[in-house]
């Protein structure tokens, strides 16, 4: 239910966005709040599902995307590298988020302890908040709420330098997917895989 009154939300926000955008990213805004507890509320009511937590990113990927291009041209290439990453890491299930040695250490820092870290923080913050300061910024409400130019541009500095980190480790599994598609294991025919299960 909470997933669906995000959906809500984000359509309200986008029919706003020009007219309103005061109002339009704080509809925005409280579709990201239902974001941070809809998941603990399904752990607590016992209504996880998969569907579920797929059905999260997606809402996640289009609120983020619908800001991204509608605020910057070229915001469609940061959408395109989020739906990217989903369609590469999801398809594994719960195990996307599970790193090994052999993964680079930008890999391993972001992703250590559930992305509880300096860097984990820092490139998910910034994957969520650098599109709603853009959007305020663009829209001129940081200036309207007296915030001086200076910690306006060191706040997207620092938020720029975790989405950097965070495009980096979206890239690293959009390759390393790629490297799967192209191996002999994802490519053994249908019959040579139940064989293997038997």
């Amino acid at each position: 239910i909470a997933g669906y009154v995000r959906l809500i939300l984000l359509i309200a926000s986008w029919c706003f966005y020009d007219s309103r955008p005061l109002l339009s990213i704080s509809l925005y805004c409280s579709s990201a709040f239902l974001d941070a507890v809809d998941g603990f509320l399904a752990r607590k009511l016992n209504q996880t599902s998969a569907f579920g937590a797929w059905f999260d990113v997606v809402i996640d990927n289009l609120g983020r995307g619908m800001i991204w291009c509608r605020t910057y041209h070229i915001g469609y290439l940061v959408s395109s590298l989020e739906w990217m990453t989903f369609a590469c890491t999801h398809q594994r299930g719960a195990s996307w988020k599970g790193v090994n040695q052999r993964d680079p250490w930008l890999v391993r820092a972001v992703m250590a302890n559930n992305f509880r870290n300096l860097c984990g923080v820092m490139s998910v913050g910034s994957l969520h908040v650098l599109p709603v300061w853009l959007f305020c910024d663009y829209h001129g409400l940081l200036t309207n709420w007296a915030i001086p130019l200076a910690v306006q541009h060191l706040v997207i500095g620092l938020l720029a330098a975790g989405r950097a980190m965070c495009a980096a480790v979206e890239t690293w599994f959009i390759w390393s997917h790629i490297q799967y598609l192209c191996s002999d294991e994802a490519n053994r025919p249908a019959a040579a895989i139940d064989a293997d299960d038997k």
